[in-house]
C-alpha cells in the first residue's frame, strides 16, 4: 500500500529554492562563525610548554657549540635532539616519524592535561620511568612536573632505540644533567639501569655496555641497577619508588619502550596511551611496574604511541618547523556557537513551516500562474 502525505496546494519552487538557501546559509554561518575556546589548565601547560622549549634550545645549543652538525634533511626542525639510525648503544628499531613528532615543546602541556585529569595536586609523589628513546618527551615529563610542583622519584634507562638520545656521549643521562647544571629543570634520576632487552641491553656486545657503564657513572646517578632477570628488574624498580618517594605515588608515568617500566610487546600494548584510570583487561601485576602500580589502583600515563597523542591533543605530526609554546588543540579548539546555532535552526523551522504548512506562506510565495488553489491542504500518494 502506498503512503500518503500532505502538503499545501500551489506550493512554488521558489519557496523551496528560498527554505533551501536559508537552511544552506544558517549551515554555512555556524561554520564559519565558530568559537576560540581556550582549554583548561592553559597557564600551567603554556609554562610547562615553555619551560621544555628552553630546555630543547640548550641542548641544541650545547650540540651547536660542542660543534655537532646536524643533518637538515633528517631533522628539517634543526632541533638538534633527533638522533641517529645506529649507534653502538642503540637497543632496537625506532619510527622516525615518531620520533620527528615528539619534538614539540607542547606534549609538556599534554602531560599537565594528564596529571590534572589524573587528580594530581601540588606537592604530590608520582613514580617516572623513562629511556632514552624520547629524549624531548622525558624533558615534557620533567617541566610538568616542575610546573605543577610535584616531586617525581625518575628511574632511567640509558640506551635509547633509533633517533632518540644514542649519541654514545650525549645520552639522555647527559642531557639531564646538563639542563640541571644550567638551572632549566630541577629533577635527576635516582636511578638508572643499561635498559633495552631484559633491562640489561641484551645484545648489545661488551663495549656497548661500557660505553653506557660509563654514561651512568659519568652523570653521578646515585643507584646503577643490574637486575639478575627482567622480574628482578620490576622489583627492584618498585623497591626504589617505595623508598625514595614522599608519601602515596599520585601517579605512574612510562615514558618509551622499555621492558621493566612497560612490559613485553604484547603487555605493553594492553594499556591505551596516555591516561589509564583503571587497569586493562588482562593486565598481570608481573608483566612490568606499569601494571603493578596500576592494579594498586594507581592512576597510569602511558607514553609510547605519540602519534596518536599528538592527534588526540592537536598537535601537529613530524612538523618542519619546531611549533612554538601554545600552539595546538591542548590550548585551543575550535567549537560551535551553540547560540548560535539554536537561532538559526530555529528560523529555519519557522520558514520551513511558513512555506510548506501554513496557508499564508504558501499563498505569499506559491506561483500563482494558471492556478485557483486557496493554499489548503491536499493529499498526495
Amino acid at each position: 500500500m502506498k503512503g500518503i502525505y500532505w502538503r499545501p496546494k500551489g506550493i512554488s519552487i521558489r519557496a523551496m529554492v528560498l527554505a533551501a538557501i536559508l537552511a544552506v546559509g544558517s549551515v554555512a554561518t555556524v561554520e564559519y562563525f565558530k568559537k576560540d575556546i581556550r582549554q583548561k589548565y592553559y597557564e600551567e601547560k603554556l609554562a610547562a610548554a615553555q619551560l621544555a622549549a628552553d630546555g630543547m634550545a640548550a641542548i641544541k645549543h650545547y650540540r651547536v657549540e660542542r660543534g655537532d652538525f646536524i643533518d637538515t634533511t633528517l631533522d628539517p626542525a634543526e632541533t638538534g635532539i633527533l638522533g641517529l639510525p645506529h649507534t653502538p648503544v642503540t637497543t632496537n628499531a625506532g619510527g622516525y616519524f615518531t620520533k620527528r613528532t615528539s619534538l614539540n615543546p607542547n606534549f609538556a602541556a599534554v602531560v599537565v592535561d594528564m596529571f590534572k585529569e589524573a587528580g594530581v595536586k601540588s606537592g604530590d609523589s608520582i613514580a617516572v620511568g623513562i629511556s632514552g628513546s624520547y629524549p624531548a618527551v622525558n624533558l615534557a615529563v620533567y617541566a610538568a612536573c616542575q610546573t605543577l610542583n610535584l616531586k617525581p622519584v625518575i628511574i632511567a634507562s640509558a640506551s635509547s632505540s633509533e633517533w632518540g638520545a644514542n649519541d654514545p656521549e650525549l645520552l639522555w643521562l647527559d642531557m639531564e644533567r646538563l639542563l640541571a647544571e644550567r638551572g632549566i629543570i630541577k629533577f635527576r634520576a635516582v636511578a638508572a639501569s643499561l635498559g633495552g632487552i631484559e633491562d640489561v641491553a641484551k645484545g648489545l656486545p661488551p663495549a656497548s655496555h661500557e660505553l653506557l657503564r660509563s654514561a651512568i657513572e659519568r652523570n653521578g646517578v646515585e643507584k646503577f641497577l643490574q637486575p639478575t632477570s627482567y622480574a628482578d628488574s620490576v622489583k627492584q624498580r618498585l623497591e626504589i619508588y617505595r623508598e625514595k618517594a614522599e608519601g602515596p605515588i599520585a601517579v605512574y608515568i612510562n615514558v618509551g619502550g622499555g621492558t621493566s617500566s612497560a612490559g613485553r610487546t604484547i603487555a605493553k600494548d594492553t594499556f591505551n596511551q596516555g591516561l589509564n584510570m583503571n587497569p586493562p583487561r588482562g593486565a598481570d601485576t608481573n608483566t612490568s611496574v606499569m601494571a603493578a602500580f596500576s592494579a594498586k589502583g594507581t592512576p597510569v600515563i602511558h607514553l609510547l604511541h605519540l602519534l596518536e597523542i599528538a592527534d588526540e591533543y592537536g598537535l601537529p605530526r613530524y612538523p618542519n618547523t619546531t611549533p612554538q609554546p601554545g600552539e595546538g588543540g591542548v590550548f585551543h579548539r575550535l567549537s560551535y556557537n551553540r547560540i548560535l546555532a539554536g537561532i538559526l535552526l530555529a528560523v529555519v523551522l519557522a520558514a520551513l513551516y511558513g512555506f510548506v504548512r501554513s496557508p499564508w506562506g504558501a499563498q505569499f510565495l506559491r506561483n500563482t500562474k494558471g492556478s485557483k488553489d486557496s493554499g489548503d491542504v491536499e493529499p498526495m500518494i
